[in-house]
């Protein structure tokens, strides 16, 4: 069903569904080479990646100064970039963010999914309601708010995004489809390259064919390497940057998960909450 759904997506919808173009930029990566269908060939500026083997750092639970070496660093997209070479600003694009919950229901509840005329919430994260991706008026709409967040990456010099939730229609009790959310997500990538950024496949490893054909360039997977999933990103993406957990992989099992030839080049392991530096649950360790 994908398959045929995405060979009418790509043909159909050719701006909204990207090939990442190929270059090397300043300490970045090469992609593949381009094709019609990718920015380069559209005379759009063509992403930089960051370099596959980046000593890096995911700081969404707080900035600080990145350690000794690091050159990647992830940051909320409401913190400045860190400067330390490549930086990626996280949106949460398929969900609303904690703080802006109430304000998002009150002015738009015709974008949240709907039970019984209550928003459906993360079950996990239970602060954040679901986008309703599930009609083209919602998906233009969803993108029109999401285009000043992605233009001001850009504009604080951001190099990349990062649009997470991707698989909420796993959590919308059957309300939204993969194709919906992968729709918006082409829509996500549209956007962060006419900005100038390169845009990173966040978690979903099921989908990383159907999103590299979306027009993303690299990928940010959580925990790839505990749950056996990282080729799945690896088999389409040339840059993966995996974060793995103290409380999933564990700390003492991390050296051995460094020398795993399985392994994305650029491994490191956090504290489940991606704490601050000077934060006591504060833990990082990169391969």
């Amino acid at each position: 069903m994908l398959a045929k759904f995405f060979s009418v997506l790509v043909s159909g919808l050719t701006t909204a569904a990207l090939v990442a173009g190929c270059t090397t930029g300043v300490g970045g990566t090469a992609a593949p080479e381009p094709s019609d269908s990718n920015p380069a060939a559209i005379g759009l500026p063509t992403p930089v990646l960051p370099p596959a083997a980046a000593k890096f750092d995911y700081q969404l639970g707080g900035a600080y100064d990145p350690p000794n070496g690091v050159t990647v660093v992830a940051r909320d997209r409401l913190a400045p970039p860190s400067g330390a070479g490549y930086d990626i600003c996280y949106i949460n694009g398929f969900q609303t963010q904690p703080a802006d919950s109430e304000a998002f229901r009150q002015a738009h509840p015709e974008l949240l999914v709907q039970i019984d005329g209550q928003p459906v919430r993360d079950p996990k994260w239970t602060d954040e309601y679901l986008y309703d991706t599930s009609s083209p008026q919602n998906r233009e709409a969803l993108a029109s708010l999401v285009k000043p967040w992605i233009e001001g990456c850009k504009s604080a010099g951001y190099s990349a995004v990062e649009i997470d939730n991707l698989d909420s229609f796993l959590r919308s009790q059957g309300k939204l489809t993969a194709e919906q959310n992968i729709l918006l997500a082409a829509e996500y990538a549209r956007l962060a390259h006419s900005s100038g950024l390169a845009i990173a496949q966040k978690n979903t490893k099921e989908y990383s064919k159907e999103m590299r054909g979306a027009g993303y360039d690299f990928a940010v997977a959580e925990s790839c390497f505990r749950w056996e999933e990282c080729t799945e990103y690896l088999d389409h993406y040339p840059v993966v940057l995996d974060i793995e957990y103290t409380d999933e992989l564990g700390a003492s099992a991390f050296p051995a998960a460094c020398q795993s030839p399985d392994r994305p080049t650029a491994m490191i392991i956090r504290d489940h909450y991606l704490v601050a530096a000077k934060d006591p649950d504060y833990y990082y360790r990169t391969c």
